[in-house]
């Protein structure tokens, strides 16, 4: 079991970091092509929502391996999870389908590494 909740919070952590830095740091023109919802909200916003998931990111991985504070590590993931439902109600008004079924995996990976570490 540890090895699969292992496994789950390295692709998690990789998908997370690449969509936070993406997220956090690219001008909003070209991050439009590529993240379709970035136009309906303030650049502030998606910006916020890159470094939330490049700190969630961190904190699926480094708490547990490092033995500081690990709590952090399953809070990470419940935050990550609580991100990917919002991602799902917002994809839904907008008939996205394509998006849900991403973020449902991702929101049952996040909770199965919150629900292993807890």
């Amino acid at each position: 079991m540890n090895t699969a909740l292992w496994i789950v919070q390295g692709i998690l952590a990789a998908m997370f970091a690449m969509a936070g830095m993406m997220k956090s740091t690219q001008p909003i023109y070209k991050l439009v092509k590529t993240v379709k919802w970035a136009d309906r909200f303030p650049l502030s916003t998606v910006r916020l929502i890159g470094v939330a998931e490049l700190l969630g990111a961190i904190g699926l991985i480094l708490p547990w391996l490092l033995n500081i504070v690990p709590i952090l590590t399953p809070i990470s993931a419940t935050s990550l999870a609580v991100v990917q439902l919002l991602a799902i109600f917002h994809h839904a008004k907008y008939k996205e389908n394509r998006e849900i079924m991403f973020n449902i995996v991702m929101l049952a990976l996040a909770a199965f590494v919150a629900f292993g570490r807890f």
